[in-house]
């Protein structure tokens, strides 16, 4: 079966550089790719595709967790509304991303949410996206960490329907405090004189 699915993705792998040749769907032209040349496409798309140590990094993700979240839904100076809830996260797609599946609630509803978190080989960056029960839209963002793997910043933009703002700055941030509990933090750079925690989740492990 591996053996077979190695030889599925080769195959759709050839089929992606094939597209993207000039020429496509006719015959070579003179100054199409050589053999040679098929092959060095061939090689650094294996290395994009290549789960590494970044994405090893994301291991203190995956398992099943108690959450803990506070959103200061009447500003920064109000006391924040508490919720608990339940989350679990795997690896998938071969180690290439870990993916969460989110159970809590907000202001007394249930609040179900699903996201992705890996590692961009291309662009060398660590990469994401968000949807939950509370918006149709997709959250996406795109960062780094600092040189021991404690700490994850990402940044993005998100819309505000509720004042019509389109593409306002966001930041996300992961801390890992220790083997069994890390912390996830929404920030807005809008408010006040720089970054404003507006939501904060803090996991545990089972």
């Amino acid at each position: 079966m591996k053996r077979s699915m190695h030889g599925y993705t080769l195959i759709v792998l050839l089929a992606t550089v094939l597209l993207a040749l000039p020429g496509r769907g006719q015959e070579q032209k003179a100054g199409a790719p050589s053999g040679a040349e098929m092959q060095e496409m061939m090689k650094k798309w294996q290395e994009v595709m290549t789960p590494g140590e970044e994405h090893k990094q994301l291991g203190f993700l995956v398992g099943s967790w108690t959450t803990e979240s506070k959103m200061w839904m009447q500003g920064p100076d109000a006391p924040p509304e508490m919720t608990k809830g339940t989350s679990t996260m795997k690896y998938v797609l071969g180690g290439r991303f870990v993916q969460q599946e989110m159970k809590s609630t907000m202001m007394g509803k249930p609040w179900i949410g699903m996201g992705l978190l890996g590692y961009d080989n291309f662009k060398k960056a660590y990469v994401g996206s968000w949807v939950d029960n509370t918006a149709t839209a997709l959250a996406t963002m795109e960062g780094t960490a600092n040189a021991d793997h404690t700490v994850f910043t990402l940044n993005g933009k998100m819309d505000d329907p509720t004042t019509g703002e389109k593409d306002k700055p966001v930041q996300y941030v992961w801390r890992i405090v220790d083997k069994k509990t890390h912390i996830f933090e929404i920030f807005d750079p809008s408010i006040k004189s720089g970054n404003t925690k507006v939501f904060e989740i803090t996991y545990k492990k089972k």
